[in-house]
């Protein structure tokens, strides 16, 4: 005697998931993609406008400079190069004897930015989070 098993209805139900996962993907990379995150800044920067108003410079405040050529210079001292751990530590050496000292950078108005972004890197990672842009007075501004 043959032994089959096997029903002889054949109308069993098989759901194809492969659309669906494309689907939920699809909607995934939407998300994704359209999503805008708010960013929290690190670093607290005070902006001065460039009109007539003027810093009052604190006398432990670190001035900055930075020049067209690639030099940077701390307290108007200019640094042998430009590299991260040499304006670290001339960094460390002003702050060793105040407490996170406020920041003025003043750079040259055609600086690249990489070297900005380079030097706020280092400032937030030493948590000098005072930072203040020295900036011209606009003469020619025409209300």
């Amino acid at each position: 005697a043959l032994m089959n098993f096997k029903s002889k209805n054949k109308d069993e139900f098989n759901l194809d998931i492969t659309p669906l996962i494309d689907v939920v993907f699809l909607l995934l990379i939407f998300f994704m993609v359209s999503t805008t995150f708010k960013h929290e800044s690190e670093i607290n920067i005070t902006l001065p406008s460039a009109s007539n108003k003027t810093i009052d410079a604190k006398p432990d405040a670190i001035n900055i400079g930075l020049d067209l050529a690639g030099n940077i210079y701390i307290n108007g001292t200019v640094l042998i190069n430009s590299e991260f751990r040499t304006i670290k530590a001339a960094l460390l050496d002003k702050i060793e004897y105040s407490e996170k000292p406020p920041v003025i950078i003043s750079a040259d108005a055609n600086v690249k930015y990489q070297s900005v972004v380079h030097l706020l890197d280092i400032l937030r990672q030493l948590e000098l989070v005072k930072i203040t842009y020295a900036t011209q007075i606009l003469k020619d501004e025409k209300n």
